[in-house]
């Protein structure tokens, strides 16, 4: 591997005028060698340009990306930002929480390939003759099995992220549907402010699949290998180098595709291996995304719910108001006659009558009575009052 940059830890930092970064180096065998790298030693390492190399810087924010360059692939799947070679990886930020299970897992798989199929290889020397012969692809180059092993990560890390918002979300909600209060509403606003950041972020490692499954010029950028071998090939189209390692996973579904077909009867645009690869973790962050709707439509429905019961309670305190007001209405014409005939006012035919005075008080208690059941049976009858 070439010496761009420098290991690290440094014995000492001196002050810099370009700012360096964190990349970890990975070739075909699996070694790596952790570097700190400005802007310009990865330029000239990689045939990559600074507008490309913008994408990777975690400063700025851009969206999930996986572009195909003439000898290179740059990625940008959240937290995983790489660059990608016929002969090594170059990921960002190798000492990350997130990052180090991407690191581990590229060092177990890179070199797999080619350790079991040297085995292979000692053990059936005919069949590896006759792929020699034929040129029949038996498993992805390089580059494609490192993108693999960053889109198998991303999309794992994406399914377990929403997993755990359900564990969290399904049991407040069922809590909030049974008790309201301030602080159920409290943890269930923000359940759900992660999961629309959440939501987003699926949606565009997503959109980003979705876009490259639909071009196809975008598909064949990807064939780095095959660039390369087309670029080192004679003009007759004979000799192509056989780029393809061999594989212990012969028998999976990708390879047995690879294997009916030659090499040398597949055209430039022919992407079938990749674009198989591609819908697989597309139908994979699909799913996770089908759960953030799911898990959506399960807030909506409790908020629903929960609006409904708060219009219950309102209506009740409506109810309530009004039997009120009403019990004060007819409270108040019972008062009003009860004041005129108690004030201390000399009245000329009262004398003779003080048991008409008793009789008045009775009638206009029943009348009371009586408007107070006129007005809750007319309220009943329109429906503003519950049976």
């Amino acid at each position: 591997m070439a010496q761009d940059g420098f290991l690290v830890p440094v014995e000492s930092i001196k002050k810099k005028t370009a700012v360096y970064r964190s990349w970890i180096l990975l070739d075909s065998t699996g070694e790596g060698a952790i570097l700190d790298l400005d802007r310009q030693a990865i330029m000239r390492r990689v045939p990559i340009n600074a507008r490309d190399l913008r994408i990777l810087d975690p400063m700025l924010s851009y969206p999930s990306t996986i572009l195909g360059r003439e000898k290179a692939i740059v990625l940008n799947l959240e937290h995983i930002k790489a660059i990608i070679t016929t002969e090594e990886i170059l990921l960002r930020d190798p000492l990350d929480d997130n990052v180090v299970p991407i690191v581990e897992e590229l060092q177990r798989r890179l070199p797999m390939a080619l350790g079991q199929g040297e085995g292979e290889d000692d053990d059936h020397p005919e069949m590896c003759n006759q792929v020699e012969t034929d040129g029949a692809e038996t498993e992805f180059p390089f580059e494609f099995r490192a993108l693999e092993v960053a889109l198998e990560g991303i999309c794992s890390f994406l399914d377990a992220r929403t997993r755990e918002l359900e564990a969290a979300t399904y049991p407040a909600l069922d809590e909030l549907t049974s008790k309201i209060s301030s602080r159920n509403l409290d943890r269930v606003r923000k359940l759900k402010s992660s999961m629309t950041r959440l939501t987003s972020r699926v949606q565009k490692v997503r959109d980003e699949l979705e876009q490259l499954l639909e071009d196809d010029d975008d598909m064949a950028d990807l064939y780095l290998s095959r660039k390369l071998a087309g670029a080192s090939s004679p003009v007759s189209g004979q000799g192509i180098p056989y780029w393809f390692p061999a594989s212990p996973t012969l028998c999976s579904k990708i390879s047995k595709a690879s294997r009916t077909s030659g090499f040398t009867t597949q055209s430039e645009n022919d992407v079938e291996e990749l674009e198989m690869l591609l819908e697989a973790y597309f139908m994979q962050i699909e799913s996770t995304m089908n759960k953030l709707t799911t898990l959506r439509e399960y807030i909506d429905d409790t908020e629903d719910y929960i609006n409904i019961q708060l219009d219950n309670h309102r209506n009740q305190l409506i109810q309530l108001e009004l039997f009120l007001s009403s019990g004060t209405v007819c409270l108040s014409m019972y008062s009003l006659v009860a004041a005129i005939f108690g004030m201390n006012i000399p009245y000329t035919w009262k004398e003779g009558h003080d048991h008409v005075f008793k009789w008045v008080v009775i009638v206009t208690g029943i009348a009371c009575a009586s408007l107070f059941l006129s007005i809750i049976t007319y309220a009943k009858h329109k429906g503003l009052v519950g049976s």
